[in-house]
């Protein structure tokens, strides 16, 4: 992650280079449908998160005007249509294509799924604050402010659903900031807002009017928090990496593979579905529900996720990319 590249030209890729960017989008397609998982760490993590803030920027008054005037070159290349454009269908089919198989895993092998989560965003974090230099008091208490507010984040209890436009509108609008941050879901802020059992009704009965409320609030937050977020890359670059990697830190008791239900609510389908959870220890996960806790496979698993980051590291080092350490210090 660089700031300089908030400032960069569209990037020119090769056809391999769009088919990896497809796999991204799948790959955050597939995170943001499990409530604790964000799709931003995704694009964190595979060097697109910069690009992606950049591009969402760009959707501003001024592309309605280039748009209007029928210039719709200039409005492709300003927006970067074709990265926006690639990494939507990718989402689009992880949600669509993938919701089946993330079900499963959830239903079979929810051991396993939440470990490599875990993993995944421990090995995140460590690569995220790799970026902080130095680590001195301010950056440090950054990172605690965002270990605090992943942890609370994690364990307020869920608001009730209120039924009003007005709510999921607003509920949108908070839930979209959350899809762009690292380290936490926007599914799982519908959780705490009492909106999301409402979205699965609403895609199961296609209630337009709901859709469209809560389509209206994720574009109004997502068009206001890029401009946020672009702000604080260009001018709070170390602090708000710091406050990043310690979100990722906080958010960890959500994925903790090892957990006892406090709350459920009831799906679409007459199913009891967990709301609040809380970690334990895999002896007293055995104790609660009589199976094996697969303690060994959970750990090999978490160790393939911290070895995917790694993987996506070196990568991106044979790409030409510098080390964390090794990038200069941001233009001021």
């Amino acid at each position: 992650m660089n700031p300089a590249e908030l400032d960069a030209p569209n990037r020119r890729r090769g056809p391999l280079e769009w088919i990896g960017l497809y796999l991204r989008g799948t790959a955050m397609g597939a995170a943001e449908l499990i409530p604790g998982v964000s799709g931003g760490t995704i694009a964190f993590i595979t060097g697109i998160y910069v690009e992606l803030v950049r591009s969402i920027r760009a959707l501003d008054l001024d592309l309605l005007r280039t748009v209007l005037k029928g210039d719709l070159r200039a409005a492709s290349e300003r927006v970067n249509l074709p990265f926006l454009g690639i990494l939507g269908v990718g989402m689009a089919t992880s949600v669509f294509g993938l919701a089946a198989l993330v079900n499963w895993l959830l239903l079979n092998r929810e051991i396993h799924l939440w470990a490599f989560f875990f993993g995944l965003i421990v090995a995140s974090a460590i690569y995220v604050g790799r970026y902080v230099r130095p680590w001195d008091l301010g950056r440090a208490a950054m990172g605690l402010a965002g270990m605090a507010a992943g942890v609370t984040l994690a364990s307020i209890q869920p608001l009730p659903a209120p039924e009003h436009w007005i709510s999921t509108f607003l509920a949108g609008a908070v839930a979209v900031c959350a899809w762009i941050l690292p380290g936490i879901s926007g599914s799982f802020i519908l959780l705490l807002l009492g909106q999301y059992p409402l979205l699965v009704r609403a895609l199961s009965e296609l209630d337009v009017a709901f859709l469209a409320a809560l389509g209206a609030g994720c574009t109004v937050g997502i068009l206001a928090f890029a401009r946020v977020l672009t702000w604080l890359i260009r001018t709070r670059y170390e602090a708000t990496l710091a406050f990043l990697a310690g979100l990722m830190v906080g958010s960890l008791p959500k994925l903790w593979p090892w957990r006892e239900t406090v709350t459920s609510y009831t799906d679409s389908s007459g199913e009891e579905v967990p709301l609040v959870t809380r970690p334990i220890t895999p002896g007293a996960w055995e104790t609660l529900t009589g199976q094996d806790p697969a303690v060994v496979g959970a750990v090999v698993v978490m160790a393939v996720a911290a070895a995917l980051v790694l993987g996506l590291e070196l990568l991106s080092r044979v790409r030409g990319r510098p080390a964390p350490e090794d990038q200069p210090p941001p233009r001021r």
